[in-house]
């Protein structure tokens, strides 16, 4: 549906403040020569949503990592072209690592604005929930000024409750897993919100992490890790707890721990190595990716965890099951010869349209 209202198009220039991504964007608040500013934290005390004047409208996109939510972001912006995009993907917001973080290409974004993503320098410290809350709060409210939608994705749901939740107290970690935590989730919002769950089956979605963990490798994620690599950081253990920011991307304490010992660039290569030692030397790259890849696996649980929390707690979270769209995309559907994105289409799509369309007609 075209409301006739909105503009169908929007240049990354339209907008009076700079939170989006742009090659061009003045972003002073992220610059590495403005590390001591941090983003302008709003006061935390409970805030309510003003009840004399209408809520703002968003679509938030949300389900575990790796299961089609910023694909399914893009196809809902070109079907709804008055819409822009808010990163909610607490790795994602940082500058830098777009491989191993997975920020979707700019090639692949087909034109539509996206905000918060790739914007924060990860020298200037963490970018906490309260951040997003603040830095988020203001990007929709500049979109609906200009007769925008937003559209939040990202599997974050630490960010997400932070951005939505009328009552929030940066304080309290509502998803620490105590049930008297998990009651301060806030039912109420202080936005009206259309919330589409993508969601799949965990064997399948298992499958398909382990295939893009690969692929990620093979797209140069380890060259990536490597120059992001500091050996003077005093993080280089895994479980460190005094790292910060993007340091905690997976990915990057797995690697860490290789390039402690193979520093690069020769933890790269084999060169010059005896059998035994490059035997060695693979035994510990394969750990690394082994790690990565159950540690992908156990932010899935976490992050499945959070969205049935949030559920319970009241949020109307739409599921839409894109299982046989990725049974087909890792060619487990019995060889019925429907494509993947035919499946996805019909499957993820249409319904996601038909929800966003009754959204806005109310």
């Amino acid at each position: 549906m075209r409301l006739p209202f909105f503009s169908a198009h929007c240049s990354h220039h339209c907008s009076s403040i700079h939170f989006h991504h742009s090659p061009s964007s003045s972003l002073t608040l992220f610059s590495s020569s403005a590390r001591t500013n941090r983003w302008p934290r709003m006061d935390y005390a409970p805030i309510f949503f003003s009840r004399n004047r209408p809520k703002e409208k968003v679509i938030v996109i949300i389900g575990a990592t790796g299961a089609g939510k910023s694909s399914l972001s893009i196809d809902l912006a070109t079907r709804f072209p008055f819409s822009e995009i808010i990163n909610s993907d607490k790795m994602q917001v940082y500058r830098g690592l777009d491989i191993t973080t997975n920020k979707i290409p700019i090639h692949e974004r087909n034109g539509v604005p996206h905000h918060l993503l790739g914007d924060v320098h990860p020298e200037n410290g963490e970018f906490t929930p309260l951040d997003f809350r603040s830095g988020g709060g203001s990007v929709i409210s500049d979109i609906n000024s200009r007769g925008k939608l937003p559209i939040v994705v990202g599997g974050s749901n630490s960010f997400v409750h932070a951005l939505l939740a009328d009552r929030f107290d940066p304080e309290i970690n509502v998803f620490d897993g105590s049930s008297s935590s998990s009651s301060l989730i806030s039912s109420e919002l202080r936005y009206e919100c259309c919330f589409l769950w993508v969601d799949v089956s965990f064997p399948l979605l298992f499958d398909y992490l382990m295939k893009r963990v690969d692929d990620m490798l093979d797209s140069g994620m380890v060259e990536e890790l490597a120059e992001f690599f500091d050996a003077d950081k005093d993080d280089l253990e895994v479980d460190s707890e005094n790292r910060t920011g993007l340091r905690k991307a997976i990915g990057v304490p797995e690697f860490d721990r290789y390039f402690k010992r193979y520093p690069p660039p020769g933890g790269l290569r084999a060169e010059e190595c005896t059998s035994e030692e490059e035997r060695v030397r693979k035994g510990a790259y394969e750990e690394a990716v082994r790690a990565i890849k159950d540690n992908t696996c156990r932010l899935v649980r976490k992050q499945l965890g959070k969205i049935l929390r949030l559920r319970e707690s009241g949020w109307d979270l739409q599921r839409v099951d894109a299982t046989e769209a990725f049974r087909a995309k890792l060619g487990k559907n019995g060889g019925g010869g429907e494509r993947w994105s035919d499946i996805w289409e019909r499957e993820v799509i249409q319904p996601s349209v038909k929800i966003v369309n009754s959204f806005l007609r109310e």
